[in-house]
C-alpha cells in the first residue's frame, strides 16, 4: 500500500479525496492537515510515501510547504493537486520541488496513476501544462517550428538529470552519486547542453516533453 498524506483547507475536499482514494486497493490515507504547519506536524509523524498537496490555502499555503519541506530535510514526493491551471502556479510549485501537478478534476484512475509514479521516483504533470509551461520558457519552439530532439545523454548524466528533478542541489547530487562536487557541475552544464536549456527548469520540463524522465 502507499501511504498518502492529504492536505487542503477544506474539509470536503480532503473528506471526497480521501473517498475516491479508499475505491483503490493501492493507496492508503495515513494523514490529513489543513494547512502548511499542520502539514509539516502530520507529515513527520505519519511518515507519507506521497503528500497529495493544495496550492491556495490560508496562513501557509502549498509554496510555503514545498520550500518548508525541503529545508527541514523531509523527502517526500509531493503531488499539487488544485482546481487552478495556472502555469505561473504549476512553475513556482515545480521550483519548489514539487514532484507532480494535477487539477482536482481528474479521474480516480489517473489519480492513483500519479501516486504510483510519485511513489516510484519519477515525476506526473498533464502534458498540457508541460507543453505551455515550456513554450512561455521559451523551452521549446511553436510546433509550427521544426524542433530537433536533444542530443542523447549518457548513464550518469541521465542519473543526475533524475536527481535535478527531484530538486536536489549540487552538493546533494554529489553526495547521492558519490561523486565529487565539481564532477556534478560538469554533467549539469552537460545536461543543459545537450537539452538546449540554459537553467534546470527548463532541462527538467524540456526532459518531461522528451520522455525522458518516465
Amino acid at each position: 500500500m502507499i501511504r498518502v498524506c492529504l492536505v487542503d483547507d477544506q474539509h470536503l475536499v480532503r473528506q471526497g479525496v480521501k473517498r475516491l482514494l479508499d475505491l483503490s486497493d493501492a493507496v492508503e490515507v495515513v494523514a490529513e492537515a489543513d494547512d502548511g504547519m499542520a502539514a509539516l506536524a502530520a507529515i513527520g509523524e505519519s511518515r507519507p510515501d506521497v503528500v497529495l498537496l493544495d496550492l491556495r490555502m490560508p496562513r501557509h499555503d502549498g509554496i510555503w510547504t514545498l520550500h518548508a519541506l525541503r529545508e527541514s530535510g523531509i523527502e517526500v514526493p509531493v503531488l499539487v493537486l488544485t482546481t487552478f491551471d495556472d502555469d505561473e502556479l504549476a512553475l513556482a510549485a515545480i521550483r519548489a520541488g514539487a514532484r507532480g501537478y494535477l487539477l482536482k478534476d481528474v479521474t480516480l484512475t489517473r489519480l492513483v496513476s500519479a501516486v504510483r509514479e510519485l511513489a516510484a521516483g519519477r515525476m506526473m504533470l498533464r502534458p498540457a501544462i508541460t507543453d505551455r509551461m515550456l513554450r512561455s520558457l521559451g523551452a521549446v519552439p511553436d510546433a509550427s517550428a521544426s524542433e530537433p530532439p536533444p542530443q542523447p545523454l549518457t548513464g550518469r548524466e541521465l542519473d543526475v538529470l533524475r536527481l535535478l528533478a527531484a530538486g536536489f542541489s549540487n552538493r546533494e547530487i554529489a553526495e547521492s552519486l558519490f561523486l565529487a562536487e565539481g564532477t556534478v557541475k560538469n554533467h549539469v552544464s552537460g545536461v543543459l547542453l545537450k537539452l538546449g536549456t540554459r537553467d534546470r527548469t527548463r532541462a527538467v520540463l524540456r526532459a518531461l516533453h522528451h520522455g525522458l524522465l518516465d
